[in-house]
């Protein structure tokens, strides 16, 4: 019995209530157990009522909510994937790599890095496991025009894989506005069912949000969809145990702590749902200091890394 059949059989949803649910990219009773009433109704074209009925059946059919033990967490923690950065000291400063099923934000001024290393992951995800890789493609959402097909060439030529293959293997998408790159994620898990996608990159994460709501007034909604869109990339890395890097710009305001005039986009909204936050600072020539800012498990650390022709590295 597949996942699908199961939303049909879920009471009270019939042929066309399912179909509408499948349409706006709730594709198993595990995305429909954890979304909220108002957000489904919205999504599938429903109402409220229906949409809270339609949850809390999924919750229980899903049987999701109760508590485990540390063993068994342990346990599923062992289907966590880890990619590498191409870059020794980095990886080991995230513990052996970019984690799946986790978010790695990635935050800085202009010029320091993020970029670049987005374009190195997403050749290095599709190396074989051995290798440091996941075996998989790479999705990027751009809303700055910074990816270059070029780049990806250098890289994959350095790591002695196919151009060719390499470039097939990375889906980009340019977003042209806030809502434009929430829709996205939409044709993003479509892409997941066909393609093996174990990398999705936001290059960058907060530019149109940022450009879009401007001033106090309209703060709360910046917030509300940002935390929203936040949220529809932890599902997607969790159910499709994949790698989420999105890269953060900053505002000019003095932060003490990191003794740089410096603080990423997004407030407590990006702060808290990001697993790992790395902020980056340019050093001299090529180099680039990451500076790992919160995890869940791992002290604060830095790691400095290379930016040259073949890529990143150590």
């Amino acid at each position: 019995m597949t996942e699908e059949m199961k939303i049909d059989e879920l009471p009270g949803v019939g042929p066309a209530t399912a179909e509408k649910l499948r349409e706006a990219g709730y594709s198993d009773l595990m995305t429909i157990a954890v979304e909220s009433p108002k957000n489904l109704a919205e999504m599938a074209e429903i109402g409220e009522a229906t949409a809270n009925k339609i949850i809390n059946l999924a919750k229980r059919e899903a049987d999701i909510g109760n508590f485990e033990t540390g063993d068994a967490l342990l346990e599923r923690r062992k289907a966590v994937g880890k990619l590498t950065s191409g870059v020794k000291a980095l990886d080991e400063l995230l513990g052996g790599g970019f984690e799946s099923q986790a978010i790695i934000e990635l935050y800085g001024e202009f010029g320091s890095g993020k970029t670049q290393i987005a374009h190195q992951l997403a050749v290095n995800v599709q190396l074989p496991e051995d290798q440091g890789g996941l075996g998989g493609h790479a999705l990027m959402i751009d809303t700055e025009n910074t990816f270059r097909p070029e780049r990806i060439v250098q890289i994959a030529g350095a790591l002695d894989l196919d151009p060719q293959e390499a470039l097939t293997n990375v889906h980009v998408a340019r977003a042209f506005n806030s809502h434009h790159q929430m829709l996205l994620m939409d044709r993003a898990k479509a892409l997941a069912k066909e393609f093996p996608v174990k990398l999705l990159i936001v290059d960058s994460l907060t530019a149109h949000f940022r450009a879009e709501y401007i001033g106090r007034g309209a703060l709360a909604e910046r917030q509300q969809k940002l935390n929203r869109h936040m949220h529809d990339l932890q599902r997607f890395a969790d159910l499709n145990n994949a790698v989420i890097l999105v890269t953060n710009q900053v505002s000019a305001k003095p932060d003490a702590f990191f003794g740089d005039p410096t603080r990423p986009i997004g407030g407590h909204i990006v702060g808290h749902t990001a697993t790992f936050r790395i902020y980056m600072r340019k050093s001299k020539g090529g180099k680039r200091i990451c500076r790992l800012v919160d995890s869940p498990s791992l002290p604060d650390g830095e790691a400095v890394v290379t930016l040259c022709e073949e890529g990143v590295r150590d």
